[in-house]
């Protein structure tokens, strides 16, 4: 089972380019944890200043520690966070609906 963290984005107007190069730089770092099975950013091509996320990690551990990282202090909080109009989550656990385990 893997802990599955869904988010979006949507950067204050004018701010869309600067979020975009800042994400560019998280993406490397994020996909290299040790407890990050898939991490990637989406944008949406009818509104620029919307970001889709979907990310796995191995539980939630994982997932804490991301946030924690030293670049997703820097970059995620430090930089792109305050560029944002509004930040939602959501949180999901992998599941199968024949009762065995996914992931």
């Amino acid at each position: 089972m893997a802990f599955v963290v869904t988010a979006l984005w949507t950067a204050k107007r004018g701010e869309e380019e600067n979020v975009a190069r800042i994400l560019a730089e998280l993406v490397g770092p994020s996909r290299d944890e040790p407890g990050s099975l898939f991490y990637q950013p989406h944008r949406d091509p009818e509104d620029p200043r919307r970001f889709f996320f979907y990310e796995q990690y191995t539980d939630r551990a994982a997932y804490e520690a991301h946030g924690s990282s030293e670049h997703f202090q820097k970059l995620g909080f430090g930089q792109a966070i305050p560029l944002l109009e509004s930040r939602e989550r959501w949180f999901y656990e992998t599941w199968e609906p024949d009762g065995s385990q996914a992931g």
